[in-house]
């Protein structure tokens, strides 16, 4: 059977008490925290940096999964690296260097996703899979959070673990925007590995266990 994980988005955390957010992603099984960085360019909002990743690193062995939702995202792979985290993920249309920046990850001793948007198709992707950790689907359009999922966005999901099965790649496909209670199995169905959720997990409206 298939390892399926759940990632809470810290984005919908309460951010005057990070150490309790971080506390109840433990005790929910979670293996991921998801860190939305965001830079009030590539996305309309800004979220927080490198100092609030110092901050809470001490608190978990959870691994942080840093998605950069910010132009020029190789200027910031290095001091996200010493900051704590575990996988760095950055957006494919921020970039035209992307596979220069998946062995910049890499040598920093970290693992290295790809993201795309909405409106970017898969066969963008398909040159850098042998190379990435992690295939991240944005099934919102990034820079809000609870937002609703994008039913389109999932065929992507399907897509990829069809290539991925095809040519015997090991990368993984996580989910981020509009997870909820109702659309996690598909999700997973149709051949995710990981699911973002922020809102519905931190209401305690979405209920599940890492497989």
């Amino acid at each position: 059977m298939k390892s399926t994980f759940l990632a809470p988005s810290l984005l919908s955390a309460d951010f005057s008490n990070l150490a309790t957010a971080i506390e109840k992603i433990e005790v929910s099984g979670c293996k991921y925290v998801h860190l939305d960085i965001m830079d009030g360019r590539f996305v309309p909002e800004i979220t927080y940096g490198q100092t609030v990743l110092r901050s809470i690193r001490p608190l978990t062995n959870l691994q942080f999964d840093v998605h950069l939702m910010v132009e020029k995202p190789e200027e910031q792979f290095e001091s996200f690296a010493e900051a704590g985290a575990d996988l760095i993920t950055f957006h494919l249309e921020s970039c035209v260097h992307a596979h220069r920046n998946v062995e910049k990850i890499h040598s920093l001793g970290k693992k290295a996703g790809i993201a795309i948007v909405p409106s970017t198709p898969i066969c963008m992707l398909e040159e850098l899979l042998p190379e990435i950790d992690v295939a991240l689907v944005m099934s919102v359009n990034p820079g809000f959070g609870g937002q609703k999922l994008i039913p389109s966005c999932i065929k992507k999901v399907s897509a990829l673990d069809q290539i991925r099965f095809e040519k015997g790649l090991s990368f993984l496909i996580s989910v981020d925007g509009g997870v909820n209670q109702q659309n996690i199995e598909q999700v997973f169905f149709e051949g995710a590995d990981i699911a973002v959720s922020g809102s519905a997990f931190f209401s305690g409206a979405l209920k599940w266990e890492s497989k």
